[in-house]
């Protein structure tokens, strides 16, 4: 256990507390009625034991969330019994079927055709989410270890004046160190940036102790001004916007404890390695946009000297805790990662703010829930 700062507000969970936590966590609970939950789900969500987890652990919030919204991507075939799994649950929950027909319609005739992904989902929840509550907390539905706490966590920091917060927490699950593209890509590409540029975007990247955790909570008023990534960007591109509306004094972190997720595999453009390119993409573009000029032609290896070094840590952090430990695969995935660190393309992949935004959330609720009876001269608002 420990209470270093960083240098964003680092808000621990030290297992014990005073009549002032208390008042707090009071505050938080009743924030949970004005607040949106967003938990975004493809295929393999469908009735896993980690999304049950997720939903039935959101059924136990008192008071009841504003709203659940619930973004799934998934075949025409399966988003009927997809629709009514999730509908079972005793939550306020709006499926948003993410890949409807009209979905790629209303996009494209708006401009916004082309790449989808994970970003693209949250990014159709957030605006009717901001639209129906103050604040916006968005989870994973691949967390095996959800707490319904955690909702109340996240919000705390926004009862204090914080705009923005975002959830970390250990990936130690059996008996070995997980969390791979956090710990192998992103920490040590990081460090090497930090190492090289003195530029106050690398510092803000750099303090958050999970930048790729799916769990955080906006005000409605933030949530409104991201520009998401289509894909797994996501967090990364958060944090960006993060940085230029909060800011440092505007931001914090959450412990929130031990999580266990489902995992994917290294290889192959659905794996970690695929993600690390997308992950690359959006964070050299993003230093880019903020004056940082990073040396492409030496990146790679610089990155891997970090990494390495980092690896000698784990390592050591894994034997006095008698966990398995194979240095000899970190290092494969290490130099896998390392083919990601190009220089960008253009930053086509971001999605307009939600103030910006071309169309309004009802458009949205409209194309992705077919499902709902139309009444002519009128608009859903569900």
């Amino acid at each position: 256990m420990e209470y270093v700062q960083e240098r964003i507000a680092t808000l621990h969970e030290f297992g014990d507390g005073d009549g002032r936590r208390t008042d707090l966590a009071r505050e938080a609970t009743a924030a949970v009625a004005e607040t949106a939950v967003v938990v975004p789900m493809t295929g393999r969500e469908y009735e896993s034991p980690a999304a049950e987890r997720v939903l039935g652990e959101l059924e136990t919030l008192e008071p009841e969330p504003a709203a659940v919204f619930v973004p799934v991507r998934a075949e025409p075939d399966r988003i009927g019994p997809f629709r009514n799994w999730l509908e079972g649950f005793e939550l306020p929950i709006r499926v948003l079927w993410c890949n409807a027909p009209g979905v790629e319609t209303l996009l494209a005739d708006a401009g916004l055709g082309g790449e989808f992904g994970k970003g693209r989902d949250v990014w159709l929840a957030l605006g009717p989410a901001a639209d129906v509550a103050d604040a916006v907390v968005v989870h994973d539905a691949d967390a095996r270890s959800y707490e319904a706490g955690h909702v109340r966590r996240l919000l705390a920091p926004l009862t204090m004046e914080f705009e923005f917060s975002k959830g970390y927490y250990a990936r130690v699950e059996r008996g070995r160190l997980y969390g791979r593209l956090c710990r192998l890509f992103y920490e040590p590409l990081v460090r090497t940036l930090a190492d090289a540029h003195d530029a106050p975007i690398v510092d803000y990247l750099g303090a958050f102790r999970y930048a790729l955790a799916g769990e955080f909570a906006a005000t409605a008023d933030l949530a409104r001004r991201l520009r998401a990534p289509r894909t797994w960007g996501l967090e990364v591109g958060t944090l960006g916007d993060a940085y230029e509306i909060a800011g440092f004094d505007g931001s914090a972190q959450v412990d929130l404890g031990r999580h266990e997720h489902d995992h994917r595999a290294v290889a192959g453009e659905t794996g970690l390695e695929g993600m690390s390119r997308e992950v690359a993409a959006t964070l050299l573009s993003l230093l880019e946009e903020h004056g940082v000029d990073p040396d492409y032609g030496t990146l790679p290896e610089r990155y891997r000297t970090v990494g390495d070094e980092l690896i000698e840590q784990y390592r050591a952090d894994a034997a006095i805790n008698g966990l398995a430990y194979d240095p000899a695969d970190e290092r494969e995935q290490l130099a896998r990662y390392a083919e990601s660190i190009v220089p960008p393309g253009p930053d086509d992949t971001r999605l307009p703010r939600w103030i910006d935004a071309p169309f309004a959330p009802g458009d949205v609720l409209e194309v992705t829930q077919p499902w709902r009876e139309r009444r002519v001269g009128s608009r859903s608002q569900d």
